[in-house]
């Protein structure tokens, strides 16, 4: 007869089995849809050093480190005594030439007078000589000639005034774009410009930015133009900003093996800034369907990995690879198809070809 001891423990083990099996779960299909933290770098979405186009001394200096400024503001000042100086000299010297072309201009008319009265005179037989209307010609000639000269001389030296002019106004520095002054490198007195070409000041747009993010190359399948990735800072750790994929570089650093994207984003309230470096929080997506059953369902002992499935009313033990996880589903690679029922909560107790007592309401 068995003993007492030993009935109840095999009630208790038969009582188990029946909870363990009668918890079935599907296998679905579905793709890879997760997210991995990588890290990126934020820039500004322009950044420009300014220089002097021409030597002068720093006269003033209009803004400092941290400035905002609007496109087209003043915010250096350069002075040249040297260029005014050639400036006053190229405006003399053009209206010197303006002088001569009027003079050799009046001489042409006055030749051109002169000749025409000849011409009328030789019209009467012997009133005038026919060398007389030849030379009456010829000064006419000469002095278009000279007229023709003038005017090349004043236009070359008003050409030579207004590009001195345009010189001058590089004395004047002012901003490209909207932005602010992240660095301000030089003070009054200062001499700038060629041949040393010191950097003047730093100007960076930040109210947009850049985020790069180096993309591994088994990620860059979640690439998606105009998708919307969210990020995190180490200055807000608790909050999320967004920003839109907008750039890629479509090309794998040889030496990284990581492709680079940029995202847009808008940092209206001023709390991102260049040179952070934020955790995107990338997404991971299949190009394919894959298949997918609850994280318990699950078994790992030292021999094998496997899950055990519902064939026919008894236990059967398919092996399986472990992917990724989403939530509280394993991605799982084996013999396996959508729509398979395997124990929710297995374990290696029950063994492969046992019967199975399903519960109603998991068939």
């Amino acid at each position: 007869m068995m003993r007492p001891e030993t009935l109840l423990a095999g009630l208790l083990l038969a009582s188990a089995a029946l909870a363990q099996t009668s918890d079935l779960a599907p296998v679905v299909s579905k793709p890879v849809s997760l997210t991995v933290d990588l890290p990126a770098e934020i820039w500004p979405f322009l950044s420009v050093s300014l220089h002097a186009k021409v030597q002068g001394y720093v006269d003033r200096v209009l803004v400092d480190r941290g400035s905002l400024v609007k496109e087209g503001e003043l915010l250096i000042n350069l002075t040249a005594p040297e260029m005014e100086a050639q400036i006053a000299e190229s405006e003399s010297k053009f209206q010197a030439a303006e002088a001569d072309r009027l003079q050799a201009e009046a001489q042409l008319a006055a030749s051109q007078s002169t000749y025409e009265r000849t011409q009328e005179a030789a019209k009467t037989p012997g009133a005038i000589a026919g060398n007389d209307v030849i030379q009456a010609q010829k000064q006419v000639e000469a002095a278009q000639a000279l007229v023709n000269s003038r005017q090349r001389a004043s236009s070359a030296a008003q050409s030579a005034e207004n590009a001195l002019k345009v010189m001058l106004a590089y004395l004047k520095i002012a901003a490209p774009f909207d932005g602010v002054v992240t660095d301000r490198l030089v003070h009054p007195g200062a001499l700038v410009g060629p041949p040393s070409d010191p950097a003047l000041l730093v100007i960076q747009q930040v109210s947009h930015l850049r985020i790069v993010v180096p993309v591994p190359e088994e990620d860059v399948g979640g690439i998606v133009r105009g998708a919307s990735v969210d990020f995190s800072v180490p200055a807000y750790p608790r909050r999320v900003y967004s920003g839109k994929i907008a750039r890629v570089a479509e090309a794998l650093d040889q030496k990284t093996r990581t492709m680079s994207v940029e995202l847009d984003v808008m940092n209206h309230d001023g709390t991102l800034a260049p040179g952070m470096y934020p955790q995107v929080k990338w997404p991971v997506r299949g190009q394919t369907a894959e298949l997918w059953v609850p994280k318990t369902s699950v078994v790992t002992t030292t021999e094998r990995t496997f899950v055990v499935r519902n064939r026919d009313g008894h236990a059967e033990w398919v092996d399986v690879k472990k992917g990724v996880a989403e939530g509280d589903l394993v991605e799982v690679f084996g013999n396996l198809k959508p729509g398979d029922m395997v124990m929710r909560r297995a374990n290696d107790e029950m063994r492969d070809g046992a019967p199975l007592q399903i519960a109603a309401k998991a068939k």
